[in-house]
C-alpha cells in the first residue's frame, strides 16, 4: 500500500475510534493533557487512596472470591461487571490463589475466564513472592502451595537457567530477560526453605539473563511485545530481579550489573520525573507517554540502590519519578478512579490504554512506602 494513503487511513481510524469512546474516557484523556491541573498530593494521601482503590478492585472482582480485578477501564468498567483490613484482604487473596493453583504447582497466565488455561512461568514466579510472604506473615497454611510453585519452577527450568517451556500465551514468543523477577520469587522461597535448591535455580536464571545485558546496561529480549523498544515496566522487572539476586547473594558482580541498568534508566529520566514508557537501546525515549507502572518499579529500585550504596543520585531520581506518578493519582473523584494508577500517562498511551491497573497500584504503593521510610527522621517510630 502507498505509505501516504496508509498514514491517512490510520489517522481516519484513530478519529473514528476516538469518537466512539465513552464520555468518561474522552474526559480523562483531555484532563491528562492539561498538565497545569496536576499537583503532587504527597505520599500519605496518594498511598491511602491507592490502598482504597485496591480494596475496591477486590470488591469488584468478577468471581467475588477474594481475588482482585485486573483493572478498571474507562471504556468497559470493572471486568465482567456492569458498572477490612489490608492484612485480611491479603489473606483472602492468598486463599484464592491457593484455590486456583494448577496440578503440578504452576499458575495460569492471563485472568480468570481467559483461555488457554496453562501453567505460565512468569505468573507462577510473581505469585510465589506472595506465597513466601504468606508463610512468613500469615502462617504455615501457605507452605505447601509455596513449595508446589517453587518446585515447579525448578523442574521446568532449562540447564542454562532460562525458562522456555511454559511461556505466557498473551505475549510475543521468545526468551524473556525480565524473568529475573521470577528468580526473585524463588529467592523469597529460599528464605523460607533454604535447602531445596531454590536459590541456586534463581541465581542461575539471573546470570543467564545477564548474557542479554548490553555494555550500557540495556537488555535485549526484555519486553512483552517489542524487544527493540522495551517497556520501562519490563526493564523494571529485569532490574529488580538482578538487584534481589545481589541482596540475597552479596555477589558484587550482580550489584555492578544492577548499577549499570539503574544508571542507564536514570539517563532517560527528565527533570520533572517523566520517564518515557519505552526505551531505545541507547536509553533514549522511544515514546512521548509514560508507563506509570514502570516508573514506580524503577523508582523503587533506585531507592533500594540508595540504601545499598548511599548514592544520593538514586534517591533524587526516585523522588522525582514518584512525585511524577503521585501527581497523576486522583485523591478525589469517583471511587473507580480515586487512588487508581493508570497504565499510561496520558491515559490513551499504549500500555494499559484507558485502564487503571491493579499491579501498577501495588508497585506505586511499594515505592512510596519505601520513600517515606527513607525520608523519616532518624529514630522516628522507635
Amino acid at each position: 500500500m502507498n505509505p501516504g494513503i496508509d498514514s491517512l487511513l490510520n489517522k481516519a481510524r484513530k478519529v473514528r475510534d476516538d469518537l466512539a469512546l465513552p464520555v468518561a474516557a474522552k474526559a480523562e484523556s483531555r484532563r491528562d493533557k492539561r498538565t497545569t491541573l496536576l499537583r503532587d498530593p504527597g505520599i500519605a494521601a496518594t498511598v491511602s487512596a491507592a490502598l482504597d482503590w485496591l480494596g475496591a478492585a477486590q470488591d469488584n472482582s468478577i468471581s467475588s472470591d477474594g481475588g482482585i480485578a485486573r483493572d478498571y477501564s474507562l471504556v468497559s468498567g470493572w471486568p465482567g461487571r456492569p458498572n477490612d483490613v489490608p492484612r485480611e484482604r491479603a489473606r483472602a487473596v492468598l486463599d484464592w490463589l491457593v484455590s486456583i493453583q494448577l496440578d503440578g504447582g504452576g499458575f495460569q497466565g492471563g485472568v480468570i475466564g481467559q483461555t488457554p488455561v496453562v501453567p505460565v512461568t512468569f505468573n507462577t514466579g510473581q505469585i510465589l513472592i506472595g506465597l513466601a510472604s504468606g508463610v512468613t506473615e500469615l502462617g504455615e497454611c501457605y507452605r505447601a502451595s509455596m513449595r508446589g510453585a517453587a518446585d515447579w519452577l525448578v523442574t521446568t527450568q532449562d540447564d542454562d537457567g532460562a525458562w522456555r517451556k511454559n511461556p505466557t500465551p498473551f505475549a510475543k514468543e521468545g526468551e524473556k530477560a525480565y524473568e529475573t523477577h521470577v528468580a526473585w520469587g524463588l529467592l523469597e522461597a529460599a528464605r523460607v526453605e533454604p535447602s531445596r535448591g531454590y536459590a541456586e535455580a534463581a541465581l542461575r536464571n539471573i546470570r543467564w539473563a545477564l548474557t542479554k545485558q548490553t555494555e550500557n546496561g540495556w537488555f535485549t529480549d526484555c519486553c512483552l511485545n517489542d524487544a527493540s523498544r522495551p517497556l520501562t515496566h519490563t526493564i523494571g522487572y529485569a532490574l529488580r530481579g538482578v538487584l534481589e539476586g545481589y541482596r540475597f547473594s552479596k555477589d558484587e558482580s550482580l550489584l555492578d550489573a544492577a548499577l549499570l541498568t539503574a544508571n542507564g534508566a536514570m539517563s532517560a529520566l527528565r527533570s520533572n520525573g517523566f520517564l518515557p514508557g519505552r526505551i531505545n537501546g541507547d536509553w533514549s525515549g522511544a515514546v512521548t507517554w509514560a508507563c506509570l507502572t514502570g516508573s514506580a518499579q524503577i523508582a523503587h529500585c533506585w531507592l533500594l540502590l540508595h540504601q545499598i550504596t548511599g548514592d544520593v543520585r538514586f534517591l533524587d531520581a526516585a523522588r522525582r519519578a514518584n512525585s511524577y506518578v503521585r501527581a497523576r493519582v486522583r485523591t478525589d473523584g469517583t471511587p473507580e478512579m480515586l487512588g487508581g494508577v493508570k497504565g499510561s500517562f496520558p491515559v490513551d498511551g499504549e500500555y494499559g490504554q484507558f485502564e487503571y491497573l491493579s499491579w501498577a497500584c501495588k508497585f506505586f504503593i511499594d515505592a512510596n512506602i519505601l520513600e517515606q521510610e527513607l525520608s523519616a527522621p532518624a529514630g522516628a517510630g522507635a
